[in-house]
């Protein structure tokens, strides 16, 4: 039975161990902090504009549990915002121990509190993982889903100082690539000014420090639009966000909040004394990044040069998800990356051919359409998403998009990618 090791527990290791597991394999999953999802125990927002469309693909491919389980813990389904339509929110408190629960029913062995801190190489091979603890973890195909932030240096130097963000860095030390341990050149991505990476795009803040009726209309309708006072409209913050599908001037002119659990303020960072000058949010208070009235993560600092199976180039073992993979925007994105990456780490063990998902599909075409943009200085400067921005008109244009499940299921059928991910490849 081949072991396979992924490094990084967010929504693409989590989508690589599972399609990794149900192809058949060991897997390992090796984490630095003491929780799994990563930037997801922030996030929460799925199922908006082409991402409907992106996790019904998967599901129809064989790879749709833990779209399952974010529905299941969702506090709103269907709701719109500016820019989005049929979105749903899952609970970012609960969600966590539930992904944890279903992963080691499915036999993944998870080591939390585990940083990878170097590779063992055999030619163009890795052989090994070494952790903080000296320990060596032996592995037939390797899995990079470390993400592209979680440096304190970065965030001091092209953000606005360290926001104590939910990557916790401090407390369990900085991310460390696989892909640069094994000696590939990594790539930065750029802001429209040049400068390197972006801030992440949105907030939380504790629901309860808001007004009883904010809080009160947000449990109703998962979602607020409050106009801002002219004063404190500020549009040049849209140009920072790594999220561009919400860099719209709405969400520059309004507060937009939505009920994940806390209230994720829709805003890279907001000035707690003007937040507060807002009515309703006279007590307010950040949860993550406790600094959010300063700044927020930077990211998209470390991506890997790959192909459009996932392999990292020049690393004959070694597969890539996330952000390691792109500048990719979203849990939809890092999950279905995952996948790819954790069935192909599988193919790649046994010594079959790699899957590559045909551009007929969402999916494939995402893939491999970001893949030709980054090769590109302008194409590294784009961020990609099926909800928003670039891709999500390229999906519109090309009839991708569609929120009709038995069309999208017709369309997976056709490429013949029905349950591709179900398949158990070790006999």
């Amino acid at each position: 039975m081949p072991r396979i090791i992924v490094v990084g527990g967010g929504w693409s290791g989590c989508g690589a161990a599972l399609a990794a597991v149900k192809a058949g394999a060991e897997v390992i999953l090796l984490e630095r902090t003491d929780m799994l999802l990563g930037t997801g125990l922030v996030g929460g927002i799925f199922r908006n504009n082409g991402r409907f469309t992106a996790a019904e693909e998967a599901i129809a491919m064989g790879g749709g549990e833990l779209f399952q389980i974010m529905d299941a813990m969702s506090r709103h389904k269907d709701i719109e915002f500016p820019g989005h339509k049929h979105a749903s929110l899952y609970d970012v408190i609960n969600i966590e121990p539930e992904i944890r629960k279903f992963l080691k029913n499915m036999g993944i062995k998870i080591l939390l509190q585990s940083r990878c801190v170097d590779v063992k190489k055999r030619d163009k091979r890795i052989t090994s993982i070494i952790l903080e603890d000296k320990t060596e973890i032996t592995g037939d195909c390797f899995i990079d889903c470390t993400g592209t932030a979680a440096v304190p240096g970065n965030c001091i130097k092209y953000g606005h100082g360290c926001a104590m963000c939910i990557l916790r860095c401090h407390t369990f030390k900085s991310r460390v690539s696989v892909v640069e341990k094994a000696g590939v050149k990594e790539w930065i991505g750029k802001r429209a000014d040049g400068t390197p990476g972006a801030i992440s795009g949105a907030c939380k803040l504790m629901k309860h420090s808001l007004s009883p009726n904010i809080q009160k209309e947000l449990n109703k309708k998962g979602v607020l639009v409050i106009p801002l006072p002219e004063g404190l409209v500020k549009q040049e913050k849209l140009k920072k966000k790594a999220c561009v599908q919400y860099a719209l001037k709405e969400f520059a002119e309004n507060i937009i909040l939505l009920d994940t659990g806390p209230a994720k303020l829709m805003a890279p960072f907001f000035p707690l004394e003007e937040l507060r000058m807002i009515p309703g949010f006279e007590h307010a208070r950040y949860e993550d990044p406790l600094a959010g009235g300063i700044g927020n993560s930077v990211r998209f600092m470390a991506m890997a040069p790959r192909d459009n199976t996932l392999k990292v180039q020049g690393i004959d073992n070694l597969f890539c998800a996330g952000e390691k993979a792109g500048p990719h925007v979203g849990h939809t994105e890092a999950i279905v990356t995952g996948l790819l990456a954790g069935h192909n780490a599988v193919r790649a063990a046994l010594k079959m051919s790699l899957l590559e998902i045909p551009p007929t599909t969402a999916i494939g075409d995402f893939i491999s359409f970001v893949n030709k943009e980054i090769q590109t200085e302008e194409g590294q400067r784009n961020r990609y998403t099926f909800s928003g921005g670039l891709y999500f008109e390229r999906m519109e244009k090309k009839g991708l998009y569609s929120t009709d499940i038995k069309e999208i299921r017709t369309r997976i059928k056709n490429a013949g990618m029905i349950d591709i991910f179900s398949e158990k490849l070790v006999k």
